[in-house]
């Protein structure tokens, strides 16, 4: 059997991160959520982690700095951003490859599952949940 694939949720806000986290494991995810970039960065799971969906305002470092620090242990790692704030969505847009990587608070949780889906879609051994 294989193993479904591991999502990392970072958001400073608990409600998000439990929507979120219930979004994807109802989708057949596995899921291991952080409220802040650092707890992530140095959390041994990081070089395991098939998927990265994190909020771009947050106090220590903003999600724009954690995907690109994430980058550097796993270049081929996708990451989904995610904000209610259109001046961080702009930053994100300009620093990042992927706009259509972005969403938009409120966003369309089908539309969140379908990206999450095509990105760990090509990871070998992986069967769509």
């Amino acid at each position: 059997m294989t193993q479904s694939p591991l999502v990392a949720i970072v958001d400073d806000d608990a409600k998000v991160l439990e929507a979120l986290a219930d979004l994807l494991e109802s989708a057949g995810f596995q899921v291991c959520v952080f409220n802040s970039p650092l707890d992530l960065l140095s959390d041994s799971r990081l070089g395991e982690i098939d998927c990265l969906i994190t909020d771009i305002a947050m106090p220590e470092i903003n999600g724009v700095e954690l995907g690109e620090r994430a980058a550097l242990v796993r270049p081929e790692l996708p990451i989904f951003y995610i904000t209610g704030d259109l001046e961080m969505a702009a930053l994100a847009e300009t620093n990042t490859a992927c706009s259509e990587r972005i969403f938009k608070k409120p966003f369309d949780s089908r539309a969140l599952l379908a990206a999450v889906n095509a990105a760990v879609g090509a990871r070998p051994g992986y069967t769509k949940p």
